[in-house]
């Protein structure tokens, strides 16, 4: 008894110098990264971990609405090339939706449609949304505003340069490697640390920016910093009051924040498969929600178009690998709202995992395009 008390003093001891050792090196958020990933059997960031942050709520309205059922709901079977990537992707939610309506279904892994997930990099698109609304009511001057006019602490020597929509187009020239499988990357800091605003604002900007297409994290960050600046309101309070309510969301949703309540702008926005689809069909029908116009449908028509690189917009992803236009706010680990306004589409994927990439998009991103357009060939667009 006392040969284990000792080991199990050593080890706590062993923990507290951890502790100690990664606080006083400035590398305290390794601790939040290990517990929140390796202590749980797992190497990277998940679609459940909100639970092991702080975040702020996204209320929606009072009057909700409930997604239409397709008469024709789940009739056919996913092909087959289909339920095999989504099954070898971990995949939790699938959503086909035609004309408005659910057309097909499908949840695995004990989700349902009322689950919520971790959207990762899908945040980005709703951010750019989210500035593209500030400008439209007036409080942005528009898409070429000045980064130091809000953010004066940005450094470096091409700071002055640097503009909205060089963030928005991942082309800011900002200090930034994307790394998601390094503990010590910026990325990984970013992620688990307590002060992003800090961190951010410390990033110099060392290439001009608008010239090179690089993506980064961090461009988005400080997109949120900016609107935040703005409007001196948090970005999830916006979310709710300029978006979430406005789509007429069923569910409340929550958005990852730092210590100092500060939202990951750049990921994080948690939701399910059927009020993530609502971004969807926003987009579809050019920023327009049941007849309440949310974006301006040029600023759709802009963030779908390619930018710095043919296949990334306005923090949208683009694709016409496949006969017609597709764009698309991707996370990650394969999280997809696909848009292919030809045949009226928008289809949601979740899971854990995405294949490497080919032209750009992961390999499963173009087989669900693929197999979603045979099954709905032949249906009517209305």
């Amino acid at each position: 008894m006392k040969r284990l008390l000792k080991i199990i003093a050593g080890f706590a001891l062993f923990i507290g110098l951890l502790v100690v050792t990664a606080k006083v090196t400035g590398n305290g958020y390794l601790i939040k990264g290990l517990w929140a990933s390796y202590l749980h059997g797992e190497n990277s960031a998940t679609i459940n971990d909100a639970r092991y942050f702080d975040s702020h709520k996204i209320a929606t309205g009072d009057h909700p609405w409930p997604w239409p059922i397709s008469p024709d709901y789940n009739k056919a079977q996913l092909p087959d090339r289909l339920q095999q990537v989504l099954s070898k992707t971990g995949s939790v939610a699938f959503l086909v939706i035609q004309n408005d309506t659910i057309l097909s279904e499908k949840y695995w892994q004990g989700y349902s449609d009322s689950s919520q997930s971790n959207s990762f990099s899908m945040a980005k698109s709703i951010t750019t949304m989210l500035t593209e609304i500030a400008i439209q009511k007036g409080i942005l001057k528009g898409w070429h505003q000045k980064v130091q006019t809000l953010l004066p602490e940005i450094k470096g020597p091409h700071a002055a340069e640097l503009e909205l929509w060089h963030l928005s187009t991942m082309s800011s020239g900002l200090a930034w490697e994307e790394a998601y499988k390094d503990p010590f990357s910026i990325t990984a800091k970013a992620y688990y640390g307590d002060h992003v605003r800090e961190l951010m604002l410390n990033l110099p900007i060392v290439d001009e920016p608008g010239k090179i297409y690089n993506y980064q994290s961090g461009n988005t960050e400080l997109l949120g910093l900016c609107i935040m600046k703005a409007t001196g309101r948090t970005l999830s309070d916006l979310a709710s009051e300029w978006l979430w309510k406005p789509l007429q969301a069923e569910r409340e949703a929550k958005w990852h924040t730092d210590e100092q309540g500060t939202e990951l702008c750049y990921c994080c926005f948690n939701t399910d498969a059927r009020d993530f689809a609502r971004f969807g069909k926003m987009m579809l029908h050019q920023g327009n929600w049941n007849g309440t116009q949310i974006l301006d449908s040029s600023f759709v028509q802009l963030a779908t178009t390619g930018a710095l690189a043919p296949f990334y917009g306005y923090s949208f992803w683009l694709d016409e690998s496949h006969g017609t236009k597709v764009f698309a706010q991707r996370g990650i680990l394969g999280q997809y709202i696909i848009t292919i306004p030809a045949y009226n589409l928008v289809i949601v994927r979740l899971g854990k995992h995405a294949l490497p990439p080919v032209n750009h998009h992961p390999e499963d991103f173009h087989i669900i395009v693929e197999e979603v357009l045979n099954l709905v060939k032949g249906r009517v667009v209305t």
